[in-house]
C-alpha cells in the first residue's frame, strides 16, 4: 500500500448554517422510518460541522411523515421526500443529486460524527486523484462502553478479494488510542480509551480499495461521472461496487483515520438478519464479481472464485442459512 499523508487544516467554527458562499460539503443521511436515530445523527452533526455545510435528509418513503419531521427540528436541514421506499441506493443517488457542494458525505441515519470528522477528511480531496475518503468507523457499542472497554473497529475502509469477496479492513478489531484521549459523539464524552500501537495499519493515511457508504466522502462529479450507486441493488456492497468504477476511471479512494464516526452496526444490519437479507447480501456480492472481474482477470481469478463460494456455502451450511444464500447467487448469476 502507499503511505498519503497530507496535512491537516484547523477546526472549522460549527454548528452548520446555509448561508453564502455555496457549501464545500453536503451531507447527505438517507433514512427511513427511523426519526430517534436520525435524530441523534443530525445532533452530532449539528455539533460538529464545518461551518456552511449543507445537510439534506432523504426520507426514503417512511411511514407518515416522522422523518421529515424529525429532520425539521433542526435549523437549516434541507429534506428531499420520496413518495415510496426505493433503498438505500436510491434515496443515496436522489440526495447526491439534489447536493449543491463538490463534494459529498453519504452518512447512515444511525451513525454520528465526533469533533474535526470532516476537516481532516475534507483535507485528503486536495490531490485531484482522490475521489473518496474512507473515514475510520466504529462500532458505537454501549454494552462495551458500560464494561470499560475499548470500541471495536467496523471498518477502516474496504478490501476486495478478486476471488469475489468484499471485506472491511480491521473489522471487529479493538481500536486504542492513548491513555486519557476522548472523543465526542452527540453530547456524550467517551473517554478513556486505551494505548495504541503506532505501528498499526489502521492508524495511518493510506490508499485502500474502496470506502463503506456508511459514513464515507465523496467528490460529487467523479460519483455522477461513474453513474452513481446501481439502484438495483437496494442496499449491500453498492459501495464496493461503485469503488470499482471509480478506480476503472483513474481515482483513488484514501483511509483517513482523522476522520472519525460511530456507527450502531445492529441497527443497519441486525443481529439476526432475515433470509431476505442475507438472500440479498448474498446476491449483491456475487454481483460485484460479475460486473467487475473481466477479461484475463475473470480467467485468472475464476477457480479461486469457486473454492470462495464452496467455503461460504460450507459456512452458510453450518449457520443453517444455505437456502438463501444460495439463492442470492443463483439471481445474481441468472440475472
Amino acid at each position: 500500500m502507499r503511505t498519503h499523508d497530507m496535512p491537516v487544516p484547523g477546526p472549522f467554527p460549527s454548528p452548520f448554517t446555509l448561508r453564502a458562499p455555496l457549501p464545500r460539503l453536503s451531507i447527505v443521511i438517507p433514512s427511513h422510518s427511523r426519526p430517534d436515530l436520525l435524530r441523534l445523527c443530525l445532533a452530532s452533526v449539528a455539533r460538529f460541522a464545518p461551518a456552511n455545510t449543507e445537510v439534506i435528509v432523504v426520507d426514503d418513503g417512511s411511514r407518515g411523515a416522522t422523518v421529515s419531521q424529525a429532520a425539521a427540528e433542526f435549523a437549516g436541514v434541507r429534506v428531499v421526500r420520496r413518495p415510496r421506499a426505493g433503498g438505500f441506493c436510491v434515496a443515496a443517488n436522489a440526495g447526491i443529486a439534489a447536493a449543491s457542494a463538490p463534494l459529498v458525505e453519504l452518512l447512515n441515519d444511525d451513525a454520528e460524527v465526533t469533533e474535526g470528522w470532516a476537516d481532516s477528511a475534507l483535507a485528503r480531496f486536495a490531490d485531484p486523484r482522490v475521489a473518496a475518503v474512507a473515514p475510520l468507523v466504529l462500532q458505537n457499542d454501549s454494552e462495551r462502553r458500560a464494561r470499560g472497554l475499548p470500541p471495536l473497529i467496523d471498518t477502516a475502509g474496504d478490501e476486495y478479494d478478486f476471488g469475489g469477496f468484499a471485506s472491511k479492513r480491521g473489522h471487529g478489531s479493538e481500536y486504542r488510542r492513548g491513555e486519557g484521549a476522548k472523543w465526542r459523539a452527540g453530547e456524550e464524552e467517551i473517554s478513556p480509551l486505551h494505548p495504541f500501537t503506532p505501528s498499526s495499519l489502521h492508524f495511518k493515511a493510506e490508499y485502500v480499495f474502496g470506502a463503506s457508504a456508511c459514513a464515507a466522502f465523496y467528490r460529487r462529479d467523479a460519483v455522477l461521472a461513474a453513474g452513481g450507486f446501481p439502484e438495483h441493488f437496494g442496499a449491500y456492497f453498492e459501495d464496493v461496487d461503485l469503488s470499482f468504477r471509480l478506480r476503472r476511471l483513474g481515482f483513488e479512494i484514501v483511509y483517513d483515520p482523522g476522520a472519525v464516526v460511530w456507527h450502531r452496526v445492529s441497527s443497519s444490519y441486525g443481529r439476526n438478519p432475515s433470509r431476505r437479507t442475507l438472500e440479498r447480501q448474498s446476491c449483491n456480492e456475487e454481483r460485484v464479481f460479475w460486473r467487475n472481474v473481466r477479461g484475463r482477470r475473470l480467467v485468472k481469478y475464476l477457480p479461486r472464485h469457486a473454492a470462495v463460494l464452496a467455503g461460504k456455502a460450507l459456512r452458510r451450511w453450518q449457520e443453517g442459512a444455505l437456502l438463501p444464500w444460495l439463492m442470492g447467487r443463483c439471481r445474481a448469476v441468472l440475472g
